[in-house]
């Protein structure tokens, strides 16, 4: 199976998918409701990222939304491992860079139970394969993914980032 598609926003220049990716996820997901996930990246194409006000976005009421924000990054232990079970998240760093750290559901343990209304548990596991988000990749994190977001890179450091929410 191919990678999911490259995107070329007016601003941003050339958007690739990170290689974390789980091209099966993407695809099983992507054909239950295409229209929704065409939304999404053209959410990412034509909207001017540097530009747009932080705050919330209803681009298909809760089915899909996108969520800008402004922050510093965080120190790894300071950072929660995270998943949800109605939402993808589409994931961009507009500005700034971050660690992103992703392990598959199946390797975590439970740390704080899920939560309905929030659509989020948090999780912990023994290892975590990291990558660093920039302007130039966008994550999609699914179901049977963990992530960790919003950790420093080197120093704590601000950054501008859209997180889009894909109801499945």
């Amino acid at each position: 199976m191919k990678k999911p598609e490259k995107i070329r926003n007016h601003r941003q220049g050339i958007i690739e998918p990170d290689e974390s990716i789980v091209i099966e996820e993407y695809y099983r997901y992507l054909a239950a409701n295409p229209a929704r996930w065409e939304k999404a990246f053209k959410f990412l194409k034509e909207t001017d990222l540097q530009k747009i006000e932080k705050g919330k976005y209803e681009l298909e009421g809760e089915n899909l939304y996108a969520t800008v924000s402004e922050y510093n990054t965080k120190n790894e232990e300071d950072a929660k491992l995270e998943a949800h079970r109605k939402y993808a998240d589409i994931q961009y760093i507009i500005s700034g860079k971050e660690k992103m750290g992703f392990v598959p559901l199946t390797k975590t343990t439970v740390v704080t139970p899920y939560d309905e209304t929030k659509d989020v548990c948090f999780l912990k596991a023994d290892q975590i394969t990291w990558h660093i988000a920039t302007p130039k990749v966008y994550f999609i994190f699914f179901p049977e993914d963990a992530h960790r977001p919003s950790v420093k890179v080197d120093e704590n450091a601000p950054v501008r980032k859209v997180v889009l929410k894909v109801k499945l």
